[in-house]
């Protein structure tokens, strides 16, 4: 591993997402069609290696899945990679629901 990953909560996700980082949701597309946070774009885990490369280097880049696994695995492969500035959203999109954060394609 060539670095760590921060861990941001919800709401602090959100903000971050406001000052123009990406929020990449590593689900399946079932899972993002029944419920994603706002402003994520899907790039799911299956097909990651495959996508990532799409990815701008220089973004901030925060990862979030249903609970927090598979965005962290995602976003320790993209440290891995040469990625500076991963994040992973503590507790996911439960998490972003939960704290009553904007959900679909809401604004």
């Amino acid at each position: 591993m060539l670095g760590s990953m921060n861990e941001l909560n919800p709401k602090d996700a959100q903000a971050r997402l406001q000052q123009g980082a990406l929020l990449i949701d590593v689900r399946e597309p079932n899972e993002y069609d029944e419920v994603h946070a706002t402003g994520a774009q899907l790039m799911p885990l299956s097909d990651f290696q495959n996508s990532y490369a799409s990815l701008p280097r220089d973004a901030e880049i925060i990862m979030i899945c249903r609970s927090g696994a598979r965005s962290e695995r995602a976003g320790q492969f993209l440290i891995d990679q040469g990625y500076g500035n991963v994040s992973n959203l503590t507790g996911g999109t439960m998490a972003w629901v939960q704290d009553g954060l904007p959900t679909g394609d809401d604004k």
